[in-house]
């Protein structure tokens, strides 16, 4: 069924999903009231949950009536939905915005997956600060391990993530090519590109090979489509370094952690979670946003320095390691839920009762 919907290119673009966001977001009150009502009778049936998980806070409508059917916590994980809300056309974008708000007060607990974010949607959806804590993303690191360079290779600059304008590969690009102009650029080069492409950026990527063609760099430019694990892995290990210069406010990054289990050092623009990861594990460089002048000259810097590019590998290895790994999510998320742990709630009449009492 995905691989059927995915050919038909079905429209998944937010300015599309306006009112189904909206609607979503009314709850009992929106165009699946009936759906919801089979959901909470299906979980009445069900053995008791210590406490219930909403994935984004695009379901933040269900919290609600979930909490007071079940009388059990809501946890709600924040990340990224930022990007999808501001990208929704008004007045969807404002009325989805002050739906979540109103929801907030019917969640026990957010998660978020960076400090940044924590931060940063505290304000966005005014959560107050003692309701979020903060599990870092981590990685299941079997498989992932540094490759011995190839001698003579040419220097391989990688970006693996969604191909679209908001991921930055045109910034990338950009920034390659003025590297490849230095009089001092390590010649042979190439630029190696990898991740998901919805059909509605086939038009972008093909802008991107377009310049690197006019400039005399098109057999550099290499897309390699979307990979499974191992062919993650073997593209990681076959890049000398990673940037992903996103043009917003990235809340998680997991590319890089990928990149660095791969010992790849990295270079990335100082934003969002960026910062925080590259500080975190010392595994890259952090240059100007949005600018590719800046960027170019990070990656030249590692072109030129094999000595510096493998230290900041060697030290992004083991920061992942470090902070990173999936063992030490699991653990920071099993002391958010453990707290809930057999805790019932007062549904929002109970509570009101009781105060009257």
């Amino acid at each position: 069924m995905l691989k059927w919907a995915a050919r038909r290119s079905l429209p998944t673009s937010p300015k599309f999903l306006g009112e189904m966001t909206v609607s979503m977001l009314k709850g009992e009150d929106g165009n699946q009231r009936k759906e919801l009502f089979k959901l909470l009778d299906w979980l009445k049936d069900e053995p008791p949950f210590d406490a219930i998980s909403l994935p984004y806070t695009l379901l933040i409508g269900l919290a609600k009536p979930i909490r007071e059917a079940l009388r059990r916590p809501i946890v709600c994980t924040l990340q990224g939905e930022d990007l999808f809300l501001e990208g929704l056309p008004e007045p969807y974008r404002r009325d989805s915005l002050a739906l979540i708000r109103a929801n907030v007060k019917h969640v026990d607990s957010f998660i978020a997956v960076s400090d940044y974010y924590a931060a940063f949607m505290s304000g966005y959806l005014e959560i107050p600060e003692d309701k979020i804590s903060v599990v870092p993303l981590g990685i299941n690191l079997q498989g992932y391990a540094p490759r011995e360079r190839e001698a003579g290779r040419p220097l391989t600059v990688g970006y693996f993530a969604r191909v679209a304008p908001e991921k930055g590969l045109h910034v990338l690009v950009e920034a390659y090519r003025r590297m490849r102009e230095s009089p001092e650029s390590p010649a042979p080069a190439r630029l190696e590109v990898a991740g998901y492409m919805g059909a509605e950026h086939e038009g972008y990527l093909r802008g991107v090979e377009e310049k690197m063609k006019a400039w005399g760099l098109g057999e550099e430019f290499h897309y390699r489509g979307v990979l499974d694990r191992v062919q993650k892995i073997e593209f990681l290990q076959s890049l000398d370094v990673l940037s992903v210069p996103a043009t917003y406010d990235e809340p998680k990054g997991i590319f890089l952690l990928e990149a660095m289990a791969c010992g790849v050092p990295v270079v990335q623009p100082r934003r969002g979670s960026f910062t925080e990861v590259v500080e975190k594990t010392g595994g890259g460089l952090l240059v100007e946003p949005d600018d590719a002048e800046s960027l170019a000259k990070g990656l030249l810097r590692l072109g030129l320095d094999p000595s510096l590019a493998a230290e900041l590998g060697s030290r992004g290895l083991a920061g992942v390691r470090e902070h990173y790994n999936v063992a030490l999510m699991a653990e920071r998320a099993l002391e958010v839920y453990g707290g809930f742990s057999n805790r019932a709630v007062q549904g929002e009449h109970e509570t009101r009762r009781a105060g009257a009492a």
